[in-house]
């Protein structure tokens, strides 16, 4: 049935002026008129029956008449409440069999003397319903409820959301972390959800359910303490990563010898690679697999074979030796082979164990850090602390694990691909712009672009997250076609939404820098009209929240706070 059914003493009032998508509507209710406020919707009836015409008030005026007062001065009007209305859309009671169908197109317009209603309460809720196509059963995704409403609850298209990838952006302090905890939540509570948050400080630890499991990235401390997977610590050997990554670490650029480098570790890796086959008589995979395959291979007997290369002396003229091809053009990457093995930083690529160098660890891997709720004795839910990472190689290896998920999902067959999304924290610290990119950041890039362009074809969905969109990587950010924006300060951050709003709703830009803590702007495909939303405080708040400054340097200082952090420090662990 359909969702308005107004009375006429309700209305706001009735249309005075109408121009192409701009209605003036003479405000008849003083009491509504109270608390009519811009950006709000309003409903007015349209020319044709079974039809609203859906606008967003962007201007409320009350003029005073010039006339001449009588002995009848009661009755006479001296002023007059207008309230300026661009039309958004059209909602059909009825498009063929389905009912209450809302579109981004003008059907009509209204007449003269057509009334005008307020959307508001249970009016609003109903009709945030329709847009995000979400039906009264089932688990909805719902961040909280609409600022100038705190009756209306808002719901958006959790389909949506996902398929067409999304972006949380918001100043420090502005309630990012907040939200980011609330999706995360209303992921939890679905019955198999699949999705890994990159934390690159640590800061979701606090976020506890049955389907939510936190892993760090190996540290020193953790490495002396022999600790494993299954104490929820990640190793990501070195022949996870690519080629080029391999390249990029291993290779200075700058190098006269650089290309002669790169080509003789590509034929040494892809030599290892094919010996660990033979010699684990995989042999059906001897005639296909490349430098780029996760294969394992000896480190170590690589160095020694590299070592022989460079120092290598062939037969010369007159039975005399003379130096081979290579020789001492390879000492510059040997050394920094042998420092990166040896950098306790990097014992999550270098030091991992035997175990890491076993044929089935991929898949113990795989299965720990992309199993859906209840497979493989898995948790949906995956939070990945890469907070004891060394900054330098941060994006390739949060790029690593990206590359892990959408190459798992790539490789799926249709029929047993289960959808993955994957959260990704401070993305401009890993996908920034091309023109701020260095070598291990055009590999993150070239990366996490491919799955901005190619992921949801294969089930792999991006929630890019951060506090300067104008840093992230413009070709990933042109993927995404939901942006949740908190209060944003900088103009150039604030261009980046305000180029994504239709002409006819740009006026909602203007509110990004009065944004409250906790309140957004969510606008995109989840929800078809740019909404402002309260959002709801999440259960187990990130560890992210404001230091109260003024009040800590109230109470007294903790004992012993600098010997232990000094302690930390020293050993590279908390």
């Amino acid at each position: 049935m359909p969702i308005f059914n107004f009375q006429d003493e309700d209305a706001l009032g009735t249309v005075a002026t109408v121009d192409t998508s701009t209605v003036i509507v003479e405000v008849l209710n003083i009491d509504q008129l109270k608390r009519l406020q811009v950006n709000r919707l309003a409903v007015l009836q349209s020319s044709k029956p079974g039809q609203h015409l859906i606008g967003l008030i962007n201007k409320v005026t009350r003029k005073k008449l010039d006339v001449t007062l009588t002995d009848d001065a009661e009755d006479q009007v001296t002023e007059q409440n207008l309230c300026r209305i661009s039309l958004i859309g059209t909602l059909l009671d009825r498009d063929g069999e389905r009912q209450n169908v809302f579109r981004r197109t003008l059907e009509s317009v209204p007449e003269i003397d057509a009334n005008c209603f307020s959307l508001e309460g249970d009016f609003l809720t109903a009709f945030m319903r329709i847009l995000s196509s979400t039906a009264e059963a089932g688990k909805s995704l719902t961040l909280g409820r609409y600022t100038l409403d705190d009756g209306a609850v808002a719901y958006l298209n959790g389909n949506r959301f996902f398929q067409r990838h999304a972006f949380i952006g918001g100043s420090t302090g502005s309630g990012k972390s907040w939200t980011t905890a609330k999706v995360i939540e209303q992921m939890a509570e679905l019955d198999s959800p699949n999705a890994i948050i990159f934390d690159l400080h640590g800061e979701y630890e606090p976020l506890q359910a049955d389907c939510i499991q936190h892993f760090k990235v190996a540290g020193p401390g953790d490495i002396d303490a022999g600790n494993t997977l299954e104490d929820g610590v990640i190793y990501l050997p070195y022949w996870l990563l690519s080629y080029e990554a391999l390249v990029s670490m291993f290779v200075d650029r700058s190098d006269q010898n650089a290309p002669n480098q790169a080509m003789i570790i590509s034929r040494e890796i892809n030599s290892a690679k094919r010996k660990y086959l033979e010699d684990g008589e995989h042999n059906d995979l001897l005639n296909n697999f490349t430098v780029d395959s996760p294969v394992p291979f000896d480190l170590n007997a690589l160095l020694v074979e590299l070592n022989t290369i460079n120092t290598q002396m062939v037969p010369g003229s007159g039975g005399r030796e003379k130096q081979g091809e290579f020789f001492g053009k390879l000492a510059r990457m040997i050394a920094r082979l042998e420092n990166k093995t040896s950098d306790r930083r990097l014992g999550f690529l270098f030091q991992g164990g035997d175990e890491t160098l076993e044929f089935g660890w991929l898949d113990t891997l795989i299965s720990r850090i992309m199993g859906s709720a209840g497979e493989n004795d898995g948790k949906g839910i995956k939070i990945i602390n890469f907070s004891e990472v060394p900054s330098d190689i941060l994006p390739l290896i949060v790029s690593l694990v990206a590359r892990l998920a959408f190459s798992v999902q790539q490789w799926t067959p249709s029929n047993l691909r289960h959808p993955i999304a994957l959260l990704c924290d401070e993305a401009h610290l890993y996908i920034p712009q091309r023109s701020m990119a260095g070598a291990a950041d055009d590999i993150s890039i070239d990366i996490f672009e491919r799955i901005a362009k190619e992921g949801r074809k294969y089930g792999t969905s991006l929630v890019v997250i951060s506090q300067r969109p104008s840093e992230v990587n413009k070709t990933v950010l042109s993927q995404c076609s939901n942006f949740v924006s908190m209060r944003l300060t900088n103009a150039d951050d604030q261009n980046v939404i305000r180029k994504l709003l239709p002409d006819s709703l740009g006026g909602f830009s203007e509110i990004l820098p009065t944004l409250d803590t906790g309140e957004a702007l969510v606008v995109g495909d989840a929800s078809l009209l740019p909404s402002r939303i309260r959002i709801d405080k999440p259960i187990n708040e990130p560890n992210s929240g404001t230091v109260e400054f003024w009040d800590e340097w109230q109470d007294v200082v903790p004992e012993g706070r600098l010997a232990t952090a000094i302690g930390n420090w020293r050993k590279q662990s908390i």
